[in-house]
């Protein structure tokens, strides 16, 4: 009986080591495009064409990092990409908390104060998760020229607000339905109103699926390229735009470590944001999946 029992935990710490094997050759394999970045921004330009894609330096360097961040050229302009950096930040501040506030709202009107049409309202809402960006390119681009927003940050903020309502609102909605309604109506009965039980009861037990609904605004919105390419001007053009026109502007010997610097720069506050939250963002996802 003890040889069994012997035989079948060593099988189980050798399946055990295979599969952390696997999953640690699926991770190298996964992070290889993000090694070869790393590697080569910090090369001197004279050790790459020689060089192999994962030799490493001989000389490190941050002056790469240095030239994109203020000095690369982005077009006609030879400014780096570090006023496009903050541009992105000021544009997603504002519109992933605006987005938040508004599809939180939403969920708990549509879930704990239905009215007549809520299902259908809350059914064209999430039609809207499903519509292609290009087809809405022409009328947004007049609705904003209407509104007197045409090339401004305002208009880029106002964009990203009405398109991630329909994903915010589907993200609190289905956290809301999990709530016991019990709650609500006890509120009612004690006199609160809208407001004082979404601020009293539904929002602090909301962290959860605000991690999510923050992570999944920042992301999309931090890497939108489309957006930033059509509704803005030169001085308000988002980090993803910089990038390209830095990638495809050709001034003599193409400097792939400043590039690669470039894109590491433009990437690390979505790598930073999952790095610190990734696990609250599985966790936010799972505790509204149980109903609704």
């Amino acid at each position: 009986m003890d040889n069994v029992i012997r035989r079948r935990t060593v099988g189980a710490r050798i399946g055990r080591a295979m599969l952390y094997a696997v999953l640690l050759l699926a991770a190298l394999f996964y992070l290889l495009p993000l090694a070869v970045m790393l590697i080569t921004s910090v090369k001197p330009l004279a050790e790459i064409s020689p060089g192999t894609l994962l030799s490493l330096p001989r000389e490190p360097t941050l002056a790469p990092w240095a030239k994109a961040w203020g000095e690369a050229c982005t077009g006609m302009r030879c400014e780096g990409v570090g006023g496009y950096f903050f541009n992105s930040i000021a544009i997603v501040a504002p519109a992933v908390a605006i987005s938040t506030v508004i599809g939180a709202l939403n969920g708990y009107a549509l879930t704990k104060w239905r009215f007549r049409g809520s299902e259908l309202l809350f059914a064209l809402m999430l039609f809207g998760c499903f519509i292609p960006f290009q087809v809405v390119l022409l009328p947004m681009a007049q609705t904003l020229g209407w509104l007197g927003l045409s090339s401004s940050r305002a208009g880029l903020i106002l964009v990203h607000v009405v398109f991630g309502i329909a994903f915010t609102t589907l993200f609190f909605r289905n956290f809301f339905v999990a709530v016991p309604t019990e709650l609500v109506s006890a509120a009612k009965l004690d006199g609160a109103g809208f407001f004082r039980i979404f601020w009293r009861i539904l929002l602090p037990v909301s962290t959860p699926i605000i991690v999510v609904s923050v992570i999944w605004q920042f992301t999309q919105i931090w890497n939108d390229f489309l957006f930033g390419v059509a509704f803005s001007a030169h001085d308000t053009q988002p980090v993803t735009v910089a990038l390209n026109n830095l990638v495809n502007t050709s001034t003599g010997v193409r400097e792939y470590n400043v590039d690669m610097a470039a894109a590491m720069i433009a990437a690390l506050p979505t790598l930073l944001v999952y790095v610190l939250a990734g696990k609250y963002f599985v966790r936010g996802l799972t505790a509204g999946s149980v109903k609704g």
